[in-house]
């Protein structure tokens, strides 16, 4: 919901950024790669009992995730860049939760289950709903120019991160906020679903 927004306002230091990084010589792969092994090091810095120590690597995290994408508009992006990009955020989504649950499995365990579902939903809703979008021929740049299509919804990238900053600082409270992230996600998938039962079936198939 708040990407859009967020796209105008951090694109253009991270294309100064991104331009940057491709002029030393580094490659979106390769700043798509060190994201995610800070996001992994984010849920592992969790699991070891310090989830407000993991803000610096979750939050560096995202930043790189920003950042491949705008090398990657620096230089020539390539189809299999945006297939690792979105394949590692969803290995970090799961991977924070999971931290949390290893962190205290008989307070975490059933609220990180259930938030895990949600994002399974609602992961296969978005990249469904990418693969529709691509079939019939539709574009949207108001996520900022990406490999596939973006649909919008209640949740987002932003919204995500958010929610992870919000666990770290108040982990106690993981049950409770993962509750109602996971509900909203349902909310998320169940919308998405609804849109594209409305625009594929009265598009009909590509001609």
């Amino acid at each position: 919901m708040l990407d859009a927004f967020a796209r105008r306002l951090i694109d253009p230091p991270l294309d100064r950024a991104g331009r940057a990084l491709a002029r030393a010589g580094w490659t979106a792969n390769t700043v798509t790669l060190l994201g995610l092994a800070l996001g992994l090091l984010a849920a592992l810095t969790i699991a070891l009992g310090a989830p407000l120590l993991a803000l610096l690597p979750l939050l560096a995290s995202r930043i790189a995730d920003g950042l491949d994408g705008a090398v990657a508009r620096a230089t020539k992006g390539t189809d299999f860049g945006g297939y690792l990009d979105i394949t590692s955020d969803f290995l970090i989504y799961g991977a924070v939760p999971f931290g949390f649950v290893v962190l205290d499995p008989h307070a975490n365990g059933l609220a990180g289950a259930f938030l895990l579902v949600s994002f399974y939903f609602n992961g296969a809703s978005f990249l469904g709903y990418a693969i529709l979008a691509q079939k019939h021929g539709l574009e949207t740049r108001a996520q900022g120019v990406k490999s596939l299509y973006y649909s919008n919804g209640l949740l987002e990238g932003t919204e995500t991160i958010v929610f992870f900053v919000l666990l770290c600082l108040f982990p106690a409270m993981f049950p409770i906020l993962a509750g109602i992230f996971a509900v909203l996600c349902f909310v998320t998938a169940t919308l998405r679903l609804h849109g594209a039962s409305v625009l594929f079936t009265s598009k009909g198939p590509p001609t």
